[in-house]
């Protein structure tokens, strides 16, 4: 029986099996089985964001906001190895990074050296020029805080938003029309749109979780240019 991609239970040394391809991906998940510390599904919600933006944006130093274990970053220096490093930002660094950390180096030991954590609010954070400023499931208004700092650098953006406040959150009007939900990201979408950005909106897998929207931006004056 195949692994349920939405489960919180943690990848383990059982759960190898499930990995046996010679791909990245399986690579990636066999890592993760060996460290024994990070839930199913955030492995596989970093792995599909990553591989989505990667698709549309290349090269520049990585910005992760609420990166939590710092996992989505670090795939994308994988992916692209023209991206130099990268910059995870959380209120608190959880012990999860340091173990999830040191499996990827011991495995890709290119990375050593190219990931910092800062532990301090989003609001504190400064974005190098060319930077890609990414986040998956910033809670409620921490998505919105990870698009004004892409906005305020004019930088790429990627997120994958959750938790939107559908009281306090901004959704034009919409909520008559939509899910109040998706009021509040279709309104996100927009405000990058009357920004002179470039948007594209896309879906990882349901199946890994409800909360799938992923919302690509870029501005429309380098759009395709990449760093």
């Amino acid at each position: 029986m195949s692994l349920n991609h939405g489960s919180r239970a943690r990848l383990t040394r059982y759960t190898l099996d499930e990995f046996p391809a010679d791909t990245l991906r399986d690579a990636l998940g066999r890592t993760l089985c060996e460290a024994e510390c990070l839930p199913r599904k955030e492995f596989f919600e970093a792995w599909e964001v990553a591989r989505r933006i990667r698709r549309r944006f290349r090269g520049g130093p990585v910005l992760e906001v609420a990166a939590g274990h710092g996992l989505l970053s670090q795939i994308l220096l994988l992916l692209d190895r023209t991206s130099s490093h990268a910059v995870c930002v959380d209120k608190r660094q959880p012990a999860s990074f340091a173990r999830v950390h040191a499996a990827l180096v011991a495995r890709w030991p290119h990375l050593a050296g190219r990931v910092r954590y800062l532990e301090q609010k989003a609001q504190e954070v400064s974005v190098e020029p060319g930077a890609l400023v990414a986040s998956v499931h910033a809670c409620g208004r921490l998505t919105d805080l990870t698009l004004d700092l892409a906005l305020a650098a004019q930088a790429r953006v990627a997120v994958l938003p959750c938790c939107q406040n559908t009281k306090r959150g901004p959704t034009a009007g919409l909520e008559g029309w939509l899910e109040p939900q998706l009021a509040v990201d279709v309104t996100r979408l927009f405000r990058l749109r009357a920004a002179g950005y470039r948007v594209v909106a896309q879906q990882i897998p349901a199946e890994i979780t409800p909360q799938n929207r992923l919302l690509l931006g870029e501005p429309a004056e380098r759009a395709g240019q990449g760093a």
